[in-house]
Order: C-alpha cells, then structure tokens, then sequence
C-alpha cells in the first residue's frame, strides 16, 4: 500500500488520512483494510485500518476535489472492495459499494448506492446527470442514507400512525421521524447485544443457554417493514427536512456490499 500517495488524495478532497495495524475498533465485516470515521482535537479524519499481516492492494480510483468524493479500491487476493468516501452535510462518512455494480466513478458510485425505487423514479422524472445527487430533486429527499419517495396513491388508517418514531439500521444513531406508518416486515427482538435482531426461535435459544440474557433490554421491532414518513424527519448529524404527504422510505444499498453485511435495516 503506498501510504504516501493515499494521503495526497484523500487531501485532495479536504480530508485527513491516518492509517494504522489490527485493532478491534474497524467497520466492516472482513477483508484485508477497513475504514472508519474518527475524531480527534483537530477534527474528524479517515481511519484505514489495516487486518492482516500483508500489505494490501489499496487503489484511489477516482477523486472529485469540487464534490469532496473520492473511490478507493481494496483488492484482497481476487476478491475487489470498494467504498465512496467523502462529505456529506456536516459529516465525512464511508459507504461500501455492492460488489455487483461495476464502478469505477465517483458519479458510478453514487448511482449504485441507490435502490432500484430511486433509480426508475429519476429516470421516470427525467433528471438530467447534475440533478441526480442532489439531496432535494423532482424524484426524492434524501437524508443521510436514507431516500424519501413521494407516495401519493398510499392510503393510511390514521388510527395506526406512529409519532416520533426512530428509523436506523444496526446499531446507528436513529432518524426521528414525525408521523410513520409500517407494513410487513419480520417480527425481531433487540437488544444492546444482537442489534440487527433475533426471530422468536433464535430469541429462545439464547434465554435458553443463558438465563441472565432476560435482563438485557430487549425491545421487540420490525425489521426490513415498509415504512413511510410525514412531516419533519430529525437526525443530529443532518438539516432537518419536512415531507409534504407520504412518502416511502428506501435505505441506500450499502448493506448488500460483503464488508457490510453485519448491518441490518431495523425500523
């Protein structure tokens, strides 16, 4: 890995780089590199944390100074990863790219982290290429990782409308959203502990083998449901933005992307 060369580019984008050996603290599954979101007294910076014992293959393939985005490539024997890095808002954040998207852009990058929903939505609309990623367009909101279809033909028992409801994934920081309604999903049990959720027989099994895990503060939720929000939706890291009417709420396709799969979307 030519340590020398990723800091020049992660600097191109604005954006400090410090690379360390094997630590418990990563994000993401498996593979030979992780990446991270840290902080320290000079601010938040990029943590690339490397798990093996070889040096990896790492690659910036792309850098957009103006846009703050870069695409970085880890290749692990024939196994590639790719992740976006870059600002969003307030924030730096990292998003793993679906091993089945052929990217090799930051722009390619971005279209594969919307979900399908989005993508006939925009084209649909007609937006052209700079109207796309914009958090605010003729097809959607977004928020984070979180896309906001507009849903006029839904028709709601107002009687089951939720207030103030959390929307995260795994263990994240929620988005609070004013007025929701769900349908579907899986029924799952959540705790500090399992916070992508347990079914009823995998939550039996482990008061089972463990008669103290009954105090650990399970709360019982939906997971992967249909969800829809109005009104204001509140998240500490990004500008409020208020719904007018129902829309559909999509996550990103981050957690289809091997170095993502232990994150779930829980609701």
């Amino acid at each position: 890995m030519n340590e020398s060369n990723l800091l020049d580019k992660f600097a191109r984008i604005g954006a400090r780089l410090k690379v360390g050996g094997p630590s418990a603290r990563t994000r993401g599954g498996g593979g030979v590199l992780s990446l991270d979101i840290r902080e320290d007294r000079d601010g938040e910076y990029f943590e690339a944390t490397v798990r093996s014992e070889v040096d990896p293959e790492v690659a910036v393939l792309d850098v957009q100074p103006a846009d703050r985005h870069l695409l970085l490539l880890v290749r692990d024997g024939g196994e590639k990863q790719k992740f976006l890095c870059g600002h969003d808002e307030r924030h730096w954040f990292v998003a793993a790219i679906p091993e089945a998207a052929p990217v090799g852009t930051v722009r390619q990058a971005k279209e594969a982290l919307k979900p399908d929903e989005v993508r006939i939505a925009q084209g649909r609309r007609g937006l052209r290429a700079e109207a796309r990623n914009r958090r605010k367009n003729a097809a959607y909101r977004r928020q984070g990782e979180w896309f906001f279809l507009p849903a006029p033909e839904l028709r709601v028992d107002e009687s089951l409308v939720l207030r103030n409801e959390p929307l995260r994934r795994g263990a994240g920081k929620p988005h609070w959203m004013e007025h929701c309604y769900r349908t579907g999903g899986e029924t799952v049990h959540v705790c500090r502990r399992h916070p992508n959720g347990l079914t009823a027989s995998e939550y039996r099994r482990v008061l089972a083998g463990n008669p103290k895990a009954s105090k650990w503060g399970w709360q019982v939720m939906r997971r992967n449901p249909g969800v829809y929000v109005r009104g204001s939706v509140r998240h500490a890291d990004h500008k409020t933005i208020v719904l007018h009417g129902w829309h559909r709420v999509l996550m990103n396709t981050e957690t289809q992307a091997k170095a993502m799969r232990n994150v779930a979307f829980l609701d």
